[in-house]
C-alpha cells in the first residue's frame, strides 16, 4: 500500500485553517495553459526491474560528453576530474553530512567550507566569499539584489556579453524585487555602451569576463565609471579556470564576483548540479547572501570552525533576510575544494595554460578554412566565436551526426536575434587532443563544402 499519512478530514482541516476552499486554489498563481487537465500519460505501476530497464533505455538516448570530440562550452565546460575527487567526496562522513548548524559534530564540513571560501576569495581577488550558491546564474541574480541593498538604488545594467541564461535569472528575481533591469541589446564587444548607460540611478553594472562570446576584457574602465557614479561593478565568470591565466575581477575593480565553479571538480552531468561562487569586499560582508564559515577558538583554546554569518531566511525573519535561497551546494563545493587543493596555484596556472594553448591551436586550424571568420581577435581564453558561411545550427547537426559535438550555435542562446544565425561558440579545454581538433577541423570543412 502507498504510505498516505493524511486522511481527507486532515486535508480539509488544513485547508480550512489557511482559509482555502479547495486544494486547487493553492495553484491559482499558475497560468491555466500550464496546468494539466488529466493525469500524465505514464504506466500506473511497473516492477523495479522494468523501471530500471526503461530508464536505462531513455538514458541511452543521450550522447555523453566523453563519447567523442567535445567542443561545447557557453557556460558549462568539460574538464578532467581526477579520480581522487570522486573517491573522497563519497566517504560517508562527507556524503551523509548535511547541516553544519551544530559545530560540535560537523567540524569536518565547516572546515572544508572554510577552505572553499578561502580558495574562492583568492581566485576572484576579493576579501571574503560565502559557502557557495546553487550555480553561477543564481549567484549573479543574488549579486544584483545585494547591490540594490548596498546602494539603495533600483537599476541594474546588464552588459550584452552576459550569458543570456544568467540575464534571464536576473530578470526573474529582479521582477519580484522591484529592480529595474536595463539589458543592453546586441552583440557589442566593447565598453562604450556600458559606460554610457551608467547614471545616478544605477545600483550596479553586470559584466561577464570572458564574455559569452569568449572575448576577454579589461573591466577596469567599467569599474572606474561605475564607481564615479556611486554604482557597484559585478564581475561574472562562467569559466573559473580562466582565472588561472587572466587577471581576477577583484584586481580589475569589481565589488562583487558571481561565478560558476563547475569547471573545477565537477563534471557536466547533463546540466547539474553545479556550484555557484560568490565573493565580495569586506565592507559589504553583512549584505552578502548565503552563509559564511569562520575560524574561532573553542573552550580549550583549540582551533575550530563555526557559522560566523548566516543571514538567510532560515535564521532570521524572511523580510530581513539577505537571501531566500535556503541551502548551498555542499557536496559540489567539496569536490571543488578537493580538486583545487590537488591543483594548487601552480597546477591551476598550468591547466589554464594548456586550455589556452589548445584553443589557440584550434583557432589557427579553423581560421585556415575558407569562409570561417574568427570574431574574437587574439583576446580569448579557451572559448571563441566563429562566423560560418551558413547556418551554425545546421552545421552543428552535421557535426553531431559524425560523432563530434562541435559547439553551441549562438542562435540557441539568442533565438530572437537574426544577426547571430551563422555564429558558433566553440570551447577547447585540456581534454581535447590533437586528434580531436583535427577531426573537428576536417569535418567542419566537409560540412561547409
Amino acid at each position: 500500500m502507498r504510505y498516505l499519512p493524511l486522511q481527507p478530514h486532515d486535508r480539509a482541516e488544513m485547508l480550512a485553517e489557511i482559509g482555502v476552499g479547495h486544494i486547487d486554489d493553492l495553484f491559482k498563481a499558475v497560468p491555466d495553459e500550464h496546468l494539466l487537465d488529466k493525469l500524465v500519460d505514464l504506466p500506473s505501476a511497473k516492477s523495479e526491474f522494468e523501471v530500471e530497464q526503461e530508464l536505462g533505455r531513455l538514458a541511452a538516448c543521450n550522447t555523453s560528453a566523453a563519447s567523442g570530440p567535445f567542443f561545447v562550452g557557453a557556460g558549462a565546460y568539460r574538464h578532467h576530474v581526477p579520480a581522487t575527487v570522486d573517491h573522497l567526496i563519497q566517504r560517508s562522513e562527507f556524503l551523509t553530512s548535511y547541516t553544519p548548524y551544530q559545530p560540535e559534530i560537523t567540524q569536518g564540513t565547516l572546515q572544508y567550507l572554510f577552505e572553499f571560501q578561502t580558495q574562492v576569495a583568492r581566485l576572484t581577488g576579493m576579501d571574503v566569499a560565502n559557502a557557495s550558491m546553487y550555480d553561477g546564474s543564481t549567484s549573479a541574480a543574488e549579486a544584483v539584489l545585494m547591490a540594490k541593498r548596498v546602494t539603495k538604488r533600483g537599476k541594474a545594467i546588464v552588459a550584452a556579453g552576459l550569458h543570456p541564461h544568467y540575464a534571464d535569472v536576473i530578470a526573474t528575481l529582479s521582477k519580484f524585487n522591484g529592480t529595474k533591469v536595463e539589458h543592453l541589446a546586441g552583440t557589442a564587444r566593447g565598453h562604450d555602451d556600458i559606460i554610457a548607460a551608467i547614471d545616478e540611478e544605477t545600483a550596479c553594472v553586470v559584466v561577464q569576463n570572458p564574455d559569452v562570446w569568449g572575448t576577454v576584457h579589461d573591466l577596469t574602465p567599467i569599474a572606474e565609471a561605475a564607481h564615479a557614479k556611486g554604482a557597484l561593478l559585478i564581475g561574472v565568470v562562467t569559466e573559473i579556470v580562466s582565472l588561472g591565466a587572466i587577471r581576477s575581477p577583484g584586481e580589475m575593480g569589481a565589488d562583487i564576483v558571481a561565478a560558476e565553479g563547475q569547471s573545477i571538480g565537477n563534471g557536466l552531468n547533463f546540466g547539474g548540479p553545479y556550484v555557484g561562487l560568490f565573493a565580495t569586499r569586506q565592507k559589504y560582508v553583512r549584505q552578502m547572501p548565503g552563509r559564511l564559515c569562520g575560524e574561532t577558538l573553542d573552550a580549550d583554546g583549540e582551533r575550530g570552525f563555526v557559522l560566523t554569518l548566516s543571514t538567510r531566511e532560515q535564521h532570521i525573519r524572511r523580510e530581513k533576510a539577505t537571501s531566500n535561497i535556503c541551502t548551498n551546494s555542499g557536496l559540489c563545493a567539496l569536490a571543488f575544494t578537493i580538486h583545487m587543493t590537488l591543483l594548487g596555484e601552480t597546477g591551476l596556472r598550468r591547466l589554464a595554460g594548456l586550455c589556452h594553448a589548445n584553443a589557440v591551436d584550434l583557432v589557427e586550424r579553423l581560421d585556415a578554412i575558407d569562409g570561417v571568420e574568427i570574431l574574437n581577435g587574439d583576446a580569448f581564453f579557451n572559448e571563441f566565436t566563429i562566423r560560418l558561411p551558413r547556418s551554425a545550427a545546421e552545421v552543428v547537426e552535421h557535426l553531431a551526426a559524425k560523432g563530434i559535438l562541435g559547439g553551441v550555435p549562438a542562435s540557441r542562446l539568442l533565438p530572437t536575434n537574426d544577426d547571430v544565425g551563422r555564429d558558433l561558440i566553440v570551447a577547447s579545454t585540456e581534454v581535447n587532443s590533437d586528434r580531436d581538433r583535427a577531426a573537428f577541423t576536417k569535418t567542419l570543412e566537409e560540412a561547409l563544402a
